[in-house]
C-alpha cells in the first residue's frame, strides 16, 4: 500500500485483533509521548502519527473502510452506493481489486471526479453521519498523601496541547478522572472523545489502605500499656493525633479513630483510622528497674500461692 500504512506505523499485521492493536498503541504511545521526550519535535510528530493510526484501526467501521480504500478511507462513501455506478465499483455487488488511489496523483476533490457517474441516473445525496472521537486513557501514579489532599497532573492530549488535570481527594487504584472533549477528534462534525486519567496509588510505608479506611501500627511502651497513658498516632493530615491508652491494654488491641481515614470521593465524610497496639518491652534496664520487676514477679507469685 502506498502512502502511510497504519498497520506498519503500529507495528502489527493486517490480521491483528483489537487487543493486539491496543497493546501496540499503548507501547508506542508511552515511548513517544511528549512528556517522556520534552522538546523532541520528531517524537511529538511520531506520537500524533501513532494516534491517527490507532483512531482508525481501533474503530471497526473506519478500519473496514481503510482496508478497502487506504488513506482515502474518509471518501469511501463517495465510491460506494452510487446509483447507476459502473460495473466493478463497491456497492454494486461486483468483484473488484483494491486500488490505492494515492498512486493516482493529485486528482483534486474526489467528489468532482466521481460525481459524474450519477448524472442522468437520478440524484441521491448520502450524508455522512457525525462520529464521536475515540476516548483516550493516560496512566497516572500518585502517593497516598496526594490521594488524601488532592493533586494535579499535566498530560499532553492528542493534539499536542498540555493539560493540567486535577486529581480529587479520595482517589484509589483504578479511579478514572474524566476530562470531557479532550480525547480523539470527531469526524464529520461529531464531538471529540473524552480523556481519562487512570489512577494508581503507590503503597505507603506507614499506612495500609482498605477502601476509605486506613490501618496503622502504633508502638506503646509497656508502662503505658499497664498503667495507661497517651500515645501519638500518625495521620495524613500532617500532624499526629493523641490517643488515650486505658490501663491494662493488651498487645494487638485495635482502636478506631472515627473520620480520620481517607476522604470518600463524592462524599463529605472520611473513612476511619484503625490503630493497632504494638507493646514495646523495655531494654537495657537499670538496676533499680530490674529490682522493681523482680518485686512485681514475687508479688505475682504470692498472689498465685494465695489463690491455691
Amino acid at each position: 500500500m502506498a502512502g502511510k500504512d497504519y498497520y506498519s506505523i503500529l507495528g502489527v499485521n493486517r490480521n491483528a485483533n483489537d487487543k493486539e492493536i491496543k497493546q501496540a498503541f499503548r507501547k508506542l504511545a508511552r515511548k513517544h509521548h511528549p512528556d517522556v521526550n520534552p522538546g523532541d519535535k520528531s517524537a511529538e510528530s511520531k506520537f500524533k502519527e501513532i494516534n491517527n493510526a490507532y483512531e482508525v484501526l481501533s474503530d471497526p467501521e473506519k478500519r473496514k473502510k481503510y482496508d478497502r480504500f487506504g488513506e482515502n478511507w474518509q471518501h469511501a462513501e463517495q465510491f460506494a452506493g452510487q446509483p447507476g455506478a459502473p460495473h466493478g465499483f463497491p456497492g454494486q455487488g461486483a468483484n473488484f481489486e483494491y486500488v490505492d488511489l494515492s498512486d493516482m496523483g493529485d486528482l483534486g476533490d474526489l467528489s468532482d471526479l466521481f460525481g459524474g457517474f450519477s448524472r442522468g441516473f437520478g440524484t441521491r445525496t448520502k450524508t455522512r453521519r457525525p462520529r464521536r472521537g475515540q476516548d483516550v486513557e493516560y496512566a497516572a501514579e500518585v502517593t497516598l498523601e496526594e490521594a488524601y489532599h488532592s493533586s494535579t497532573r499535566v498530560v499532553t492530549d492528542m493534539t499536542g496541547h498540555r493539560l493540567e488535570v486535577k486529581v480529587p481527594p479520595g482517589v484509589k487504584d483504578g479511579s478514572r478522572i474524566k476530562v470531557t472533549g479532550k480525547g480523539g477528534p470527531g469526524s464529520n462534525g461529531g464531538p471529540n472523545g473524552d480523556l481519562f486519567l487512570v489512577i494508581t496509588v503507590k503503597p505507603h510505608h506507614v499506612f495500609q489502605r482498605k477502601e476509605s479506611d486506613l490501618h496503622v501500627d502504633i508502638s506503646v511502651p509497656l508502662i503505658d500499656a499497664v498503667l495507661g497513658g497517651e500515645v501519638a498516632v500518625p495521620s495524613l493530615k500532617g500532624k499526629n493525633l493523641a490517643l488515650i491508652i486505658p490501663p491494662e491494654t493488651q498487645n494487638g488491641k485495635v482502636f478506631r479513630l472515627t473520620g480520620q481515614g481517607m476522604p470518600k470521593m463524592g462524599a463529605s465524610k472520611n473513612g476511619d483510622l484503625f490503630a493497632k497496639v504494638n507493646v514495646v518491652l523495655p531494654q537495657k534496664l537499670t538496676d533499680g528497674e530490674r529490682d522493681l520487676f523482680q518485686q512485681l514477679k514475687e508479688m505475682e507469685a504470692q498472689i498465685k500461692r494465695g489463690e491455691k
